[in-house]
């Protein structure tokens, strides 16, 4: 599960990184950049919530213990 998350959050922090080249920084509501801003968006709360699994499962294995 550990190298799961590890995978997920490198593709999502790769994903954002791609997306900021797409923004039009003088229009960026506009167009193409409203997606990547959007998709930018869907790709910080995908790692949010990755970290919130990661924390929660360290959390379940030590009350295991």
């Amino acid at each position: 599960m550990k190298i799961f998350s590890i995978i997920i959050t490198v593709l999502a922090l790769a994903l954002i990184v791609f997306n900021v080249t797409k923004i039009n920084f003088d229009a960026p509501f506009q167009g193409d950049s409203i997606v990547a801003l959007i998709t930018i968006l869907c790709a910080l709360c995908a790692i949010i919530l990755l970290q919130i699994l990661r924390v929660s499962k360290k959390i379940e294995n030590k009350y295991k213990k």
